[in-house]
């Protein structure tokens, strides 16, 4: 059991002598991917009409934000 133990202790000092922390400011810049060769990506039926809207409540929120600008104006009274 002790030569057990001894044993896990000594992989375990292994182990912590093996990895080392690195700041990313000091790290070597690692190669971004290139996304100038892809492709348009295909959308689901689903994806589009959540897209569709999405587009029109904002919309809507920037027509309810000009109205109210219009009113706080005192060009609108209602």
């Amino acid at each position: 059991m002790a030569t057990l133990i001894t044993e896990l202790d000594d992989r375990m000092e292994q182990m912590r002598r093996s990895f080392a922390v690195v700041h990313p400011l000091d790290d070597v810049p690692e190669e971004k991917v290139d996304t100038e060769h892809l492709g348009h990506m295909r959308m689901t039926r689903t994806v589009k009409i959540c897209l569709f809207a999405l587009r029109g409540y904002l919309l809507l929120m920037v027509g309810m934000l000009g109205f109210r600008v219009l009113q706080l104006a005192g060009v609108i009274h209602g």
